[in-house]
């Protein structure tokens, strides 16, 4: 008898996982996809929002101020937070770790390997205070840069968790619902990519109902990492034509969305 409980009870337990990537779990959709867009680059104002709100879809703007033009976009970000889309913290100066391949764009004032905690910890809350004062919202999520959570061996965001709803990394993965780490959340770095290698990431992310965050610099340009128009808007206008399938939302919204899934499981 006890061991047909136990086999029952193991079965439970594989409906309920199976259970968790239906084809409505995400809002009542397929899955979903977030949109990010990082360092808060001019071509956000001038191509990306203006693309964004032709097809009536939201972006996650994680806004640094590394190359000074933060205090020329401010009424526009203002404009943009009005009508829907999210500002992110990506802290002050971006800093990131230096001295390894790759990384020689880090200067040693902005390296991660000579900052303390403490810090990163004022850093990262003068650009909330930033962003408030931009959209006066008290609720944010952050973006690592570069994806990087340690300083040293500490991971800096452990005692702002308070501070946020969740946090992006730079891993390319997929999760399902009750798979997504609130503070370490993959996303799908872009650069060069075409327009139907996007839309093959979509379709996987509908197939596997899991969550799909792209991670945009460049678009159309202004930096190295960089996707054509033709190819984001080619994106922008499939989701447009599945959004009864798809979610797509601002980071925040799906967050919080996981969050309360999670917490009822």
């Amino acid at each position: 008898m006890k061991k047909i409980i136990g086999v029952i009870f193991i079965n439970f337990l594989l409906f309920q996982n199976i259970n968790a990537q239906t084809s409505t779990t995400w809002n009542g959709r397929s899955c979903a996809v977030v949109l990010t867009y990082d360092d808060g680059l001019n071509i956000d104002l001038t191509n990306v929002i203006p693309a964004l709100d032709s097809v009536g879809l939201k972006g996650t703007f994680y806004i640094s101020d590394y190359f000074d033009g933060l205090k020329d976009q401010i009424f526009k970000w203002r404009k943009a937070a009005k009508e829907g889309h999210e500002l992110g913290n990506h802290t002050v100066w971006h800093p990131c770790e230096g001295g390894r391949p790759g990384r020689e764009f880090v200067k040693p004032e902005v390296d991660l390997n000579n900052y303390t905690v403490s810090r990163m910890a004022k850093e990262i809350r003068t650009m909330n205070n930033i962003l408030k004062a931009i959209d006066g919202k008290t609720e944010r999520t952050f973006a690592y840069p570069c994806g990087d959570m340690k300083i040293h061996d500490t991971l800096y965001l452990d005692e702002m968790k308070n501070d946020f709803i969740a946090a992006r990394v730079v891993t390319p993965a997929m999760q399902t619902i009750d798979k997504v780490d609130l503070y370490n959340i993959d996303c799908f770095g872009i650069n060069g990519e075409t327009g139907e290698q996007l839309i093959d990431l979509v379709k996987q992310a509908m197939n596997t109902h899991t969550l799909l965050v792209f991670l945009f610099h460049g678009v159309g340009g202004e930096h190295s990492l960089n996707v054509s128009l033709e190819a984001h808007s080619k994106l922008l206008h499939y989701l447009q034509e599945n959004e009864k399938n798809i979610w797509i939302a601002p980071m925040i919204d799906i967050a919080k969305y996981v969050q309360q899934y999670q917490q009822k499981k």
